[in-house]
């Protein structure tokens, strides 16, 4: 597709000054920052057309060489296209951050009496093997999952007990520092506590001043019928604690199912081989074939039934994970050929040939 004009991107005329070109930036940039709006491609797009455009025409020999070979003539200068322009103190030099990201997120951002946010602990990952009846039917499984908990001796502050956490002297307690540079302002963490608003004189010698200490937990985990390799379960709460009371963090289950040593698996469908006597085959008959629940079907053999040939049993297959139904079992035939024969065996398929017109094609053999 075909890049729009730079100007028509910007909505200026070519004959715009800086101070113009940097203004209707400016305005795209608040309304589509990807941050303001989540998982929207289209704005996304925007946003990086509206970036390419300006870092363009901000620049005089760019503009020049964009003016005169258009698209061509910048595609060869260094660091061209290669993400979003991110220089805030040119383009928002004359505005305090706090406003710039409350039009981001919303008038709670910029209020300089907010609460600090809440820190998360991290996610944790655990690989569960599975068997194939596990994933058929359903199960619950208990896993051991070590991860960081509150430390119980200063519960969770860090402090040994006879102590408290003092006010941080750098941010006052508020967990952020301001810095100013004439018209510029930014707000960022204090460095000194690190955003906690708070600094340990004493730590607990149990968790060393962190305030979790490691422990491993016993989890119970219901495996839902259906489940294939490569499914993630997702037990909310059970992930990494986070100092200071803080939200917890998530556990992810990834599902890996075991191999076979008789079905195989094809999405919702069951494959099994089944060995049938020779007589059963060229005969008819009934025989009894096993299922992934550990049940027993009967299934007809019809006379003069092939070797390969394949029989579908409805609904004794895997269920459709989080819906009604299940798949079918497909029962392919192999015929079962005895390797050592009796006398008699022999004499009644030497008479079964003659009688069938095959003996002469099998004379060599007996």
């Amino acid at each position: 597709m075909a890049k729009r004009d730079y100007y028509e991107v910007l909505g200026v005329s070519k004959t715009a000054g800086e101070q113009e070109i940097k203004q209707a930036y400016r305005k795209l940039a608040l309304k589509y920052h990807p941050d303001k709006n989540k998982n929207n491609p289209e704005a996304e797009e925007k946003f990086k057309e509206a970036t390419e455009a300006y870092e363009v025409l901000r620049d005089p020999k760019k503009r020049a060489s964009y003016d005169k070979y258009g698209h061509d003539g910048v595609q060869g200068f260094e660091n061209f296209g290669r993400g979003a322009y991110t220089d805030f103190s040119d383009i928002f030099g004359d505005l305090d951050l706090g406003d710039i990201f409350e039009g981001f997120f919303g008038s709670s951002f910029g209020n300089k009496s907010r609460s600090k946010r809440a820190r998360r602990g991290s996610d944790l990952q655990y690989d569960l093997s599975i068997t194939l009846e596990e994933a058929a039917t359903g199960s619950e499984v208990h896993i051991d999952i070590p991860r960081s908990e509150t430390c119980e001796t200063c519960g969770g502050t860090g402090s040994s007990s006879k102590t408290k956490p003092a006010v941080c002297p750098m941010c006052n307690g508020m967990g952020q520092v301001r810095q100013t540079q004439g018209f510029f302002s930014i707000t960022q963490t204090c460095p000194k506590c690190r955003g906690e608003g708070k600094i340990i004189t004493s730590p607990c010698k149990v968790c060393n001043g962190s305030g979790l200490t490691r422990k491993k937990r016993t989890i119970t985990v219901k495996i839902p019928a259906g489940v294939e390799s490569g499914s993630r379960l997702k037990i909310a709460g059970e992930g990494e604690q986070a100092p200071n009371g803080g939200l917890t963090g998530d556990l992810y289950v990834v599902i890996h199912v075991k191999k076979h040593d008789f079905f195989d698996r094809h999405g919702n469908d069951i494959l099994s081989i089944i060995d049938v006597p020779f007589p059963a085959v060229c005969l008819g008959g009934e025989i009894e074939v096993p299922t992934i629940t550990g049940s027993k079907v009967k299934m007809k053999i019809p006379p003069g039934t092939e070797n390969g040939q394949m029989f579908r049993l409805k609904g004794h297959g895997i269920p459709y994970l989080g819906s009604y139904g299940k798949g079918d079992q497909l029962v392919k035939v192999n015929i079962s050929v005895p390797k050592k024969l009796t006398s008699r065996q022999k004499e009644l398929l030497k008479e079964f040939a003659r009688i069938s017109g095959d003996d002469g094609s099998l004379s060599e053999f007996y």
